[in-house]
């Protein structure tokens, strides 16, 4: 499709690159909101040219790969989640990462016992096959408008010409330092004699320009056949060390790579008090944890009740959700997970049942059983209860509309801060840990095995009401990613509350554990004290948790884009202005 640029466009491309950041914006166009400024500004000139949401979609996540390589890249994967507004349905591209077809399910032990959980992520043995450039290629041949070379233009320059690291990404660098030395390819692109790049520094990734150049001029093929897709190969299976360093190697072939597909799948959908919620379903948990517990909160009337029974009744929700994921969920192609049992309302009353409205339960919850819900014949086995899989908390979400009403919710990412820390060699782009995410050891539904994906806790989510768009919303966070969703929604619907203020509030996390994780300054507040007398208690190391992006659509045909007010150092939305 040709690309016509009038004098108009320019000037709003000129006028959206003065305004300074900010996390808030309403407008009558496209919108678009990331943690990134730099790949706010690329979705923005994308949607300027006459693209669609599809194609500034790809054009923020590629720019986010410089900006923010630390929590995503071409080198790991993810899940997108479209609403098409022309057929006015939802799709979803799962482009998760695939373990390598030699792996089995003891790849993680050695004499019987599991691995160190660190060791392995900074090794090729926690490189899963990356999905995210097949990803991209699904979702611009199938439903954008522009080609990889128009989208990745905007990355290209961010890549080549470079931009200044703020304060968040040397801290992420210094708390990686030790991996990143390991690799003298990655020291050599965020380290500086031996330590972190520092805040002010003008920094450009010619190579990763070089490999985006490569990708616009040969397409999905230039990835996952040839130069790159050997280079890739070759740090995975002998990671490119440094003198002294000694890592494990993985097991990838170029045939893993050459033979990986992304699959288009259905929604998991589930309603909520009148709207109607769109997320991503297996390998991903997030959209069916974040419906069960929708579900059984549906049966309270939060919104009347005091703000901290309704907390603690999120709380106790969310445990029970997590009780359910834990046990059941893993890569479809590999399991019969009881998908339609834990999405069931009636399943979600009895889960309800076993909630104290006024005193928190003693962790971890056992699973409940699906399975008479399921309208289903067989007898299978039911799992014991099993321990809560470590994950970590690293990716990023953003989320594009256009003012044709298209919209994207994407969340991808390269798993640990900084992945497995292997930069490929001569390519600029960092490999995922994303096989991490198996349980190390059975029998589980979530063991490794070759080609089968691990369960994610991504959870893209668009939201619907009257078949006419909501919001949407979706963050970064591991296993607290879905209860960002959960109770930024919760927020949003049953407590009122506007988008920003949603998002900003200070987020629980309760994933069926003894303790809820908070934010640093909430155990104390009155917020706390409150939440105490139902029992609830707090962990002892207080992080941040997430970096949500949202779009809300205004009953008066305006849209906002929502980021971060203040976590992860402030996040960028922009919105289109009707041109004059």
């Amino acid at each position: 499709m040709p690309i016509r640029l009038t004098l108009c466009t320019i000037v709003l491309t000129i006028a959206v690159t003065a305004h300074a950041k900010t996390p808030v914006a309403t407008g009558t166009g496209g919108a678009v909101a990331t943690i990134s400024e730099q790949a706010s500004q690329s979705a923005m000139t994308i949607l300027n040219q006459g693209g669609n949401a599809i194609d500034a979609a790809v054009a923020a996540a590629a720019t986010l790969s410089v900006t923010d390589p630390f929590s995503c890249g071409i080198g790991g994967g993810g899940f997108m989640v479209v609403y098409l507004a022309k057929e006015k349905r939802v799709i979803t591209i799962d482009h998760r990462e695939t373990a390598p077809a030699a792996y089995m399910p003891t790849v993680f032990t050695a004499n019987g016992k599991e691995l160190d959980f660190d060791t392995v992520v900074a090794s090729g043995l926690s490189v899963g096959v990356p999905g995210t450039v097949r990803g991209w290629h699904e979702a611009l041949q199938r439903y954008g408008t522009m080609s990889f070379g128009q989208v990745l233009a905007p990355a290209i320059k961010v890549a080549q010409g470079g931009f200044v690291v703020n304060d968040n990404f040397s801290r992420l660098v210094e708390e990686n330092t030790a991996k990143f030395r390991q690799f003298p390819a990655t020291a050599a692109l965020y380290l500086r004699n031996g330590k972190a790049i520092k805040p002010g520094t003008l920094l450009r990734n010619p190579d990763l320009a070089q490999t985006y150049r490569m990708l616009g001029k040969g397409g999905v093929r230039a990835f996952y056949e040839g130069p790159i897709a050997r280079a890739i190969v070759d740090a995975v299976n002998r990671p490119p060390v440094g003198t002294g360093a000694s890592v494990r190697g993985g097991s990838m072939t170029l045939a893993d790579l050459a033979n990986y597909e992304a699959r288009l799948r259905q929604p998991v959908r589930s309603s909520y008090r009148g709207y109607d919620l769109y997320g991503m379903g297996l390998p991903g948990s997030g959209g069916i944890a974040v419906a069960e517990a929708l579900n059984i909160l549906e049966g309270f009337d939060l919104g009347k009740l005091p703000r901290a029974q309704a907390e603690h009744l999120y709380l106790e929700a969310s445990r029970l959700a997590f009780a359910d994921r834990n046990a059941y969920l893993a890569d479809p192609e590999y399991v019969e997970a009881p998908v339609a049992g834990l999405l069931s309302k009636e399943y979600a009353a009895k889960r309800r049942a076993l909630i104290d409205q006024q005193k928190a339960a003693a962790a971890p919850v056992a699973a409940g059983d699906p399975y008479p819900f399921q309208s289903d014949a067989s007898v299978p086995l039911r799992p014991s209860n099993a321990r809560l899989q470590r994950e970590s908390a690293h990716t990023t979400h953003l989320a594009v509309s256009d003012k044709q009403g298209n919209i994207v919710a994407y969340t991808f990412t390269i798993e640990s801060w900084g992945g497995s820390g292997i930069v490929v060699p001569g390519h600029g782009f960092l490999l995922n840990n994303e096989l991490t995410d198996f349980d190390f050891t059975g029998p589980h539904p979530n063991v490794v095995e070759g080609g089968k994906r691990p369960r994610s806790s991504m959870a893209p989510t668009i939201v619907l009401r009257d078949g006419k768009p909501a919001f949407t919303v979706g963050s970064p966070g591991g296993a607290t990613i879905i209860t960002t969703v959960l109770q930024t929604i919760v927020n949003h619907v049953d407590f009122g509350m506007p988008m920003d203020e949603a998002i900003a509030a200070p987020r629980l996390s309760q994933r069926n554990a003894a303790e809820t994780d908070v934010e640093p300054g909430f155990a104390g507040s009155a917020q706390a004290t409150a939440l105490a007398g139902h029992g609830q208690r707090w962990s002892g190391k207080p992080e941040e948790i997430g970096a949500a992006n949202a779009i809300v659509f205004n009953p008066d045909g305006t849209v906002t884009a929502v980021s971060e007010t203040r976590r992860h150092g402030v996040g960028s939305a922009l919105v289109q202005k009707k041109p004059h």
